[in-house]
């Protein structure tokens, strides 16, 4: 079997995500600033008229903004996903490729990198020089944090 992954770029790290979590991939476009809003939470944007959460990886994930990329602005992306009924933009330094991977080319997290806070990290997947990430994006955000997502504005789906 092989598993299909969306893998995009934080820093000099690799992550991939199933490509089934994905909806869309769209430049970086204007974003409101919400008062209030969780400091992950970068603010709201509009995506084909729907308000759209937008949360930044760099912030969720505690890395400093441009820590070591060495990419240019113009290659962050908004990765759009469903996160239950609500759709939620999280921002990435660059999306590189559509993989498809062996499942035997996945290996569990190893146990001193999962907590309750890295519950979203599902496994390591070993590609040809280098090591990618794989992201459960349902996970990546807490319950509660979810929660405080649908208090903006129009966070709902339809």
């Amino acid at each position: 079997m092989e598993k299909q992954l969306v893998v995009f770029e934080l820093g000099k790290e690799h992550f991939g995500v199933d490509i089934g979590a994905v909806e869309s991939i769209i430049k970086m476009q204007a974003i409101t600033v919400v008062p209030h809003a969780p400091g992950f939470v970068e603010g709201v944007t509009n995506l084909r008229g729907v308000v759209l959460p937008v949360v930044d990886l760099r912030k969720r994930f505690g890395l400093q903004a441009g820590e070591g990329d060495g990419k240019a602005e113009g290659h962050r992306r908004i990765v759009v996903v469903a996160l239950g009924a609500m759709k939620v933009g999280m921002i990435v330094d660059a999306v590189s490729e559509v993989l498809r991977i062996p499942e035997e080319s996945i290996e569990p997290p190893p146990p001193m990198v999962t907590s309750v806070d890295t519950a979203f990290i599902t496994g390591i997947a070993k590609v040809a020089d280098r090591l990618i990430i794989l992201l459960e994006l349902s996970k990546v955000l807490s319950a509660a944090e979810t929660a405080d997502l649908h208090t903006l504005p129009a966070a709902k789906v339809g």
